[in-house]
């Protein structure tokens, strides 16, 4: 919904980044396209410009792991999209490549991390390795060594502003020991904490060229980093249906067609798995609670069942159980890859 437009630039925009464009007066000036006034040149200097020409112009040169934002992404990653584009000119083709700015081969500098214990932010070094497709980060004392050492392999970025709490709050996730581990970090500044997401995203597409050579870039673009589907508290029972029900966070990675949940947002590790396979191979999901079976706080039901057992939630409000209902039943929906068979097999293995 373009009702925006730069008339400096020549580009109609949404609202979400108009906010931006006004911000950065000295190479953008936005009006309305439908309340504002329109003087005769303006008409036509967009009429001689346009998104498809400054797409040409602008995005000549866009590495294919660098992570083009869309409306709803958080304010960080559109503020360093449009100031990359437009006052930078990273990918004109007049400076210098991108490519090389992201993929250096090592990417190095201090991030604030929240600590395990304490729960406080701490700052923390980090060093991204893709020569050895590694990230590691250390503690106050460098000499003795990194603190983890963690393979690019199943590594993965996401933005997570209103979870930290942080604008620029970053969330790193990675697999240890079959878990799902996450670390918490962010960068004051918002071109740096930007620079960290794409430096992972260039190493993490390094090594899926390395690890599937024939693979077109389109092929591997989505392999890159994953957004999660759904976020999000439900109420869960235990195997029996009689255990109390418990507030759980819960994440959807459809991705990996694994429903997370864990005690707390920022738990470093996730308390269990349910894997969300496809309809062909028995699963279902519906808004029936078994009977007999009642939410202790929250009424709206939802009912996963699977070829082993079934998984029983209650959502707050009937919004949340719908929204959760469409993106369950979307994985559902979707065909196994061999992949997946194996990660269900690793599922039912640790349980």
């Amino acid at each position: 919904d373009p009702d925006w437009a730069s008339y400096k630039l020549g580009v109609f925009i949404c609202l979400n980044c108009s906010g931006i464009h006004r911000n950065l007066t000295e190479i953008t000036r936005v009006k309305s396209i439908r309340l504002d006034f329109w003087d005769d040149d303006l008409v036509e200097f967009m009429k001689a410009n346009g998104n498809a020409v400054a797409k040409q112009r602008y995005e000549k040169n866009v590495p294919a792991f660098f992570y083009r934002p869309q409306a709803t992404d958080c304010a960080v990653l559109r503020e360093q999209w449009i100031r990359a584009k437009y006052e930078r000119l990273e990918f004109s083709g007049n400076h210098k490549d991108p490519q090389e700015t992201h993929c250096s081969g090592c990417h190095e500098g201090f991030l604030w991390k929240r600590g395990k214990d304490n729960r406080q932010f701490l700052k923390r070094k980090f060093i991204l390795s893709e020569k050895d497709f590694t990230l590691m980060y250390y503690t106050k004392q460098v000499s003795k060594g990194p603190k983890a050492v963690i393979s690019i392999k199943d590594l993965n970025a996401t933005f997570q502003p209103e979870k930290i709490k942080h604008p620029h709050g970053l969330q790193i996730t990675y697999l240890k020991e079959d878990h799902t581990r996450s670390i918490f970090v962010y960068h004051e500044e918002t071109q740096e904490i930007v620079s960290w997401f794409n430096a992972i995203r260039a190493a993490r597409f390094s090594y899926l060229k390395t690890a599937f050579p024939t693979a077109s870039d389109s092929e591997l673009v989505p392999w890159i980093t994953r957004n999660y589907l759904k976020e999000g508290y439900m109420e869960k029972t235990g195997p029996m249906q009689r255990e109390p029900f418990k507030k759980r966070w819960f994440i959807l990675d459809s991705q990996d067609r694994k429903l997370l949940y864990f005690k707390d947002p920022l738990d470093a590790v996730e308390k269990g798995i349910v894997f969300i396979g496809n309809k062909e191979h028995g699963y279902k999901v519906t808004n029936i609670l078994p009977q007999g079976v009642r939410g202790n706080r929250w009424k709206c039901g939802i009912t996963v069942e699977t070829p082993e057992r079934q998984f029983i939630f209650t959502c707050e409000n009937e919004r949340e159980q719908r929204e959760w209902m469409e993106a369950l039943n979307q994985v559902i929906s979707k065909p196994m890859s061999p992949q997946d068979y194996t990660m269900e097999a690793n599922v039912r293995r640790r349980r």
